[in-house]
């Protein structure tokens, strides 16, 4: 007989989605992950982990990343038995199916029994968790990953105009290792930076307070984004990229540049906002 199959690691999600809601990390993934991606000898397989009730976004992460690597497979893995099922007369495997399963992150037999994720996307997955379930999850997702890989798990509203994210990988020790917090803003009509603030991901959302670094560094951002005031006439993507240059220029480790700022999106090193 058959081993019996393992249960999925993680609890049923609200699976709240909505079409182009996950564009800015999808939209980050080809511009930071394009060359891991590019570079992977064989096709690549790129998960997205916890989709929802609708496979949307499988299918329009899979169409983005064609044009960063037109052999990328992409497997939308689900815990909720029904959501895979929605998903599978979509499927088009090898280059998109659907699996069952959750922080374990099994894929499809088609690809291999040793085949392992380049990278895995988990959005609005670790919100609904406790805190202190963020970091063993990491841990199991990046034991997962393909050498050199990536786990981007994050938070974004739900018309996907605000967002936050960690570029998680493995480190020389083994351990998940958060590199960067990147966040994503619709600038039109913006008030302050600091409304991210209500979609940090789940490691950070509740170390937004005093004395925490996630907090200084918000507070930092909105004082360069009033100082950057003057600049709202010429329209909030100029105002925006003369907020992230003066962040960087007050000693915060901004660690992308004006093609990125000008989207509404600013990445840090981790050690900027890591939980005290």
């Amino acid at each position: 007989m058959p081993p019996p199959a393992r249960r999925p690691v993680g609890t049923v999600t609200r699976g709240t989605t909505n079409p182009n809601r996950l564009r800015r990390v999808d939209r980050w993934i080809g511009y930071a992950l394009g060359g891991l991606l590019r570079s992977a000898a064989g096709s690549p397989v790129v998960v997205d982990l916890g989709y929802g009730a609708s496979p949307v976004t499988v299918l329009e992460l899979a169409d983005r990343l064609r044009g960063v690597r037109e052999d990328v497979r992409v497997v939308g893995v689900e815990i909720d038995p029904e959501r895979v099922e929605r998903g599978r007369p979509l499927a088009d495997p090898p280059w998109v199916d659907f699996a069952r399963g959750g922080f374990e992150v099994p894929l499809p037999a088609g690809l291999g029994a040793d085949a392992r994720p380049l990278v895995v996307r988990a959005f609005n997955v670790l919100r609904q968790y406790d805190e202190v379930e963020v970091w063993p999850a990491w841990q199991r997702v990046v034991d997962r990953l393909a050498p050199g890989g990536s786990l981007v798990e994050g938070t974004c509203d739900e018309l996907g105009r605000l967002a936050a994210w960690v570029d998680v990988r493995r480190g020389e020790d083994g351990l998940a290792t958060p590199r960067t917090l990147t966040i994503s803003l619709r600038l039109a009509g913006l008030e302050t930076p600091s409304v991210v603030a209500e979609r940090l991901p789940k490691a950070l959302i509740h170390r937004n307070v005093p004395g925490e670094r996630v907090h200084t560094v918000l507070g930092a951002l909105d004082r360069a984004w009033e100082r950057a005031a003057p600049l709202a006439s010429f329209g909030a993507r100029q105002r925006f990229v003369a907020t992230a240059r003066s962040l960087r220029e007050d000693g915060w480790p901004v660690v992308d540049g004006p093609a990125r700022w000008r989207l509404g999106e600013l990445s840090l090193d981790w050690a900027a906002v890591a939980p005290s």
